[in-house]
C-alpha cells in the first residue's frame, strides 16, 4: 500500500510521507513488521530479531513497543489501523481503514 516506508540505510521510517520519530528498537520492530507485511509474526520471532536474544517467559516488552508504534502511526495515519494483534499468535502489519464509532447517521 505504501503508507509506511522504511529506509534502513538512512535509519528513516516514513508514514504517509512524514518522518516518524522512533527509537532504535521501535525502528527495528517496525522494519520487521514492514518486511513481513500481511503475515503474522510471533512475539518470540519479533523479540529475537529486534532485541537479538530469546524472549523470556512473561516478558511484555513487545506489547509495550507495539503500543508505542501504534500511537505514533495513528498520529500520522488516523484513518488507518496498521498493526493488528492476533491473540495467541503475534502481530501483523496490514492497512485497514478505521471505522469511526460515530458516523453522521448516529448521535453522539
Amino acid at each position: 500500500m505504501g503508507l509506511v516506508e522504511i529506509r534502513p540505510h538512512a535509519g528513516l521510517a516514513l508514514a504517509g510521507g512524514r518522518a516518524l520519530r522512533l527509537s532504535v528498537l521501535e525502528f527495528g520492530l517496525l522494519a520487521e513488521l514492514v518486511a513481513n507485511e500481511g503475515r503474522i509474526v510471533t512475539r518470540d520471532d519479533l523479540y529475537t530479531r529486534v532485541w537479538r536474544r530469546p524472549l523470556r517467559e512473561g516478558d511484555r516488552t513487545i506489547d509495550v513497543y507495539v503500543h508505542k508504534l501504534r500511537v505514533k502511526l495513528e498520529d500520522v495515519l488516523p484513518e488507518w489501523h496498521v498493526i493488528h494483534t492476533h491473540v495467541g499468535f503475534g502481530y501483523r502489519l496490514g492497512f485497514e481503514r478505521s471505522h469511526p464509532f460515530h458516523t453522521t447517521a448516529t448521535d453522539r
